[in-house]
């Protein structure tokens, strides 16, 4: 059954969104539809002290989309396809109106009983978040991404594994096209596989970033292309039925010269505990310290620490509820040249509940509230503000 599902129109992409409904392994073809309305009392993310734009800080939106998923197995290959076509629509910010896209190929393949892996590619159009950039115009991001993945199993309990990847970013606004990005991501991974099930590997991944596009407001003359390089343990620890750690933890060195000394180092990583006890609970938590990019007029990536708890419950065979919360500080590294007295970080807290109703075996209806807050950042220019999130959803498969 699907989960809720609506297309955010600016922001929290990872909360209103969730996976496609997904064709059973073998079935070929699955078409779904879904039919969405939502609104929000601060759209654009416009700071407590600050005027709206057109006096106007809350919109509402309506979503069409459809799509099909296609699944076949061949032997022992599997081949997965996924096309979503989604048309929004807003009642005030008409100007945001916009077609999204995703689309997805993937080849799960494997060769003899050693090895095996994924080929694909995906392509996907969404407005981009308002979060930290100021502005009421339509700001569309493309991101296209090809990746390999293969495993070779050297031994019943031991396994050699190497990814290459490419992720490309493209922004609409002309005044967005700092943001511009190409990342490539080289990864090697030994790992051991316990009986259990657990699995515990090292990786080497080295990360490439190239920014096209000098950042605007810069004094350097640099662009904000950077290296990155990780030495990380990756643990699946199954510590019994209803527990599992899962972490990716580490070192990583971070080199962009555009940026103060040009050079950050520590600890980095995410771990996340899942815990499903018989029943109808299920409970998750995560940690995590990373760097991540900003669409920032400013910088172009901070460094994050942040927590996450949340809970699934089935309150009946048809009725699930979810909730979770999230708290995540962020702290920016000063460009070279820039020099302002004052805190340099600010944090994101967000708390969201979803509820979904499965009408019939291939008919949901959802609903979902999540508030957001950010604390802000005076010496950067980025403000404190709240907002409050309220959307429904049907959808349905055939």
């Amino acid at each position: 059954m699907p989960r809720f599902r609506l297309h955010p129109p600016v922001f929290l992409a990872g909360l209103l969104t969730c996976a496609p409904a997904l064709a059973v392994p073998g079935t070929a073809l699955d078409l779904y539809g879904r039919i969405g309305w939502a609104r929000d009392d601060n759209l654009l993310r416009v700071p407590d002290d600050e005027p709206a734009f057109d006096n106007q800080r809350s919109d509402s939106w309506t979503t069409l989309e459809a799509g099909a998923v296609y699944d076949r197995t061949v032997s022992r290959q599997r081949l997965v396809g996924h096309v979503k076509l989604s048309k929004v629509k807003f009642d005030h910010f008409r100007q945001l109106d916009y077609d999204g896209r995703d689309i997805e190929g993937i080849w799960y393949w494997e060769f003899g009983n050693r090895f095996e892996g994924r080929l694909g590619a995906s392509h996907a159009q969404t407005l981009a978040p308002y979060t930290d950039f100021r502005s009421n115009q339509r700001n569309l991001r493309k991101q296209r991404r090809g990746f390999f993945e293969g495993g070779w199993k050297l031994h019943p309990r031991w396994e050699a594994r190497a990814a290459l990847s490419r992720d490309k970013y493209d922004y609409e606004l002309a005044i967005q096209s700092y943001n511009d990005r190409t990342e490539d991501v080289f990864e090697l991974e030994g790992r051991y596989l316990a009986p259990s099930g657990s699995a515990v590997g090292l990786v080497l991944r080295r990360i490439e970033g190239d920014y096209p596009n000098r950042r605007p407001f810069s004094l350097s003359p640099l662009t904000d292309d950077f290296t990155q390089d990780e030495l990380k343990a990756r643990v699946d620890w199954k510590f019994s039925g209803a527990t599992t750690l899962q972490a990716l933890a580490g070192y990583a060195r971070r080199k962009q010269p555009s940026f103060g000394s040009g050079r950050t180092s520590g600890v980095d990583g995410r771990v996340t505990v899942l815990h499903e006890p018989t029943g109808k609970m299920r409970y998750r938590a995560s940690l995590w310290r990373d760097f991540a990019p900003l669409e920032s007029t400013v910088v172009s990536y901070t460094r994050n620490k942040g927590a996450s708890v949340g809970a699934t419950w089935d309150a009946s065979a048809k009725i699930r509820v979810e909730a979770d919360a999230v708290y995540e500080r962020r702290n920016y590294e000063p460009r070279t040249g820039f020099n302002a007295p004052g805190s340099l970080d600010d944090s994101l807290r967000t708390a969201s509940l979803k509820a979904t109703w499965a009408v019939r075996q291939k008919i949901a209806l959802s609903a979902a509230y999540i508030h957001q807050a950010r604390s802000g950042s005076p010496v950067l220019g980025i403000g404190k503000f709240e907002s409050n999130t309220f959307a429904i959803n049907a959808s349905g498969q055939f």
